[in-house]
């Protein structure tokens, strides 16, 4: 069987992720598609516009024909375990046999070649990364200095800058790494770029969410989206359940921070290094998150890192459960929706796959409440806890209630 497994957030759908999809489908004709898409938070450690179910009709609609969940764990991580925890999971459902991603280069074999140096890790792409770090530079940083310092080319540093394009040497990076059979297809990306806020008709999903923030009104973003994604955005807020936006989580934050000592912060995943004396003393100085965020932030830490540390604290999520999750990978499938033509793979996954499949909601509050499999008990406690903060974002206090993984049914068209 030849599937398609594409890895997206999808906050919201869009004319570039339309345009993917169908450049997949082009690419490799008569195969599905499966897109393993994060939940109710983000990579960059921000809630999602609208919830997953809802993200996930709008990628069905348009042609996806499976929407499995990435897992929290690895959703809201930088983008190497970001990386890693989706295609293990792409893997596992022994079905997917491409792998298709968008970027700035479009050019395969240019980002394989930065690639190999990043798999290599070579005595002198080590020694420089050292030095970089040593500097105080953040590591992202820090290994983008050591690239161009070993790769002659001189287009290297913009390349390196572009966020599909780090993305896309991180997925070749782990397929490499884990000598995976899948094969990677890369296209284009068109349109304005990542962090622009023009709007057109392949506007950025940053520059749509901005246009919704400042315009208040769905016309705004109209050209920038497909129909159904409109609609869909439409009927999300007409039920109080969007728009979630980030300033929701500021007392949360800062009430958890300013209850947590320096030694409980500690453990805490990512934080290190005195970090936790900077959060307990920033915590107590801000009386906002932006005002939080900054006063934490150094050369080192970046604001997306600072978000998914934020994330790290309100969640308790402690280093010693991730590198349990990190060392197994994926421990299920949470089915978020699916086509006709999904169900059928669903079944083909069900024979080829090593991991359970949970497609009700019922199905995964039984393993959760199973105790005798804790590290699939743990990662589903983490997105339970997740998807349950995030309802508490919900406009409307009336939806604002708990438990909806244990409740919610598949998207099915």
């Amino acid at each position: 069987m030849t599937a398609i497994g594409i890895i997206a957030e999808f906050n919201p759908f869009h004319n570039g992720h339309l345009y993917l999809l169908q450049e997949a489908k082009k690419a490799v004709p008569g195969a599905p598609c499966i897109c393993v898409m994060s939940g109710n938070f983000l990579q960059r450690g921000e809630a999602a516009w609208c919830n997953k179910w809802s993200r996930s009709a709008m990628a069905l609609h348009a042609g996806a024909d499976l929407i499995i969940e990435l897992p929290v764990c690895y959703a809201v991580r930088s983008a190497y375990y970001f990386a890693r925890g989706a295609i293990q999971l792409l893997e596992r459902t022994g079905v997917v046999t491409h792998l298709v991603f968008g970027s700035e280069s479009g050019n395969l074999d240019e980002l394989q070649s930065i690639s190999s140096v990043l798999g290599n890790e070579s005595q002198e792409y080590q020694e420089k990364l050292k030095n970089y770090l040593s500097r105080g530079y953040s590591f992202a940083r820090a290994r983008s200095l050591t690239l161009q310092a070993i790769i002659n080319n001189p287009k290297l540093n913009e390349l390196l800058l572009q966020p599909n394009n780090i993305l896309a040497l991180e997925y070749l990076h782990v397929l490499d790494e884990l000598k995976s059979p899948i094969t990677a297809l890369t296209f284009p990306r068109l349109g304005t770029g990542y962090h622009s806020d023009e709007m057109s008709a392949l506007a950025s999903a940053s520059a749509i969410r901005t246009s919704l923030a400042k315009e208040q009104n769905l016309a705004a973003i109209a050209p920038s989206v497909p129909p159904y994604t409109l609609r869909i955005l439409a009927e999300e807020i007409s039920r109080g359940h969007a728009p979630i936006k980030a300033e929701t989580l500021e007392q949360s934050i800062l009430l958890k921070l300013r209850l947590s000592s320096a030694s409980d912060l500690a453990d805490i995943y990512e934080i290190g290094e005195g970090l936790e004396n900077r959060i307990v003393k920033a915590a107590g100085e801000s009386g906002n998150l932006e005002e939080l965020k900054h006063k934490i932030k150094t050369k080192r830490f970046s604001l997306s890192r600072i978000n998914r540390i934020l994330l790290y604290c309100l969640w308790d999520l402690h280093q010693e459960q991730i590198t349990r999750f990190d060392e197994c990978g994926p421990q299920y499938l949470h089915v978020l929706g699916f086509s006709p033509s999904g169900q059928k793979i669903l079944q083909e996954i069900k024979s080829r796959s090593i991991l359970p499949i949970f497609s009700r909601g019922s199905e995964i509050k039984k393993a959760y409440c199973n105790h005798n499999k804790p590290l699939l008990q743990a990662m589903l406690e983490l997105d339970r806890r997740a998807t349950d903060i995030y309802s508490l974002l919900h406009p409307d206090p009336a939806t604002r209630r708990g438990g909806l993984d244990f409740t919610m049914t598949p998207v099915r068209l």
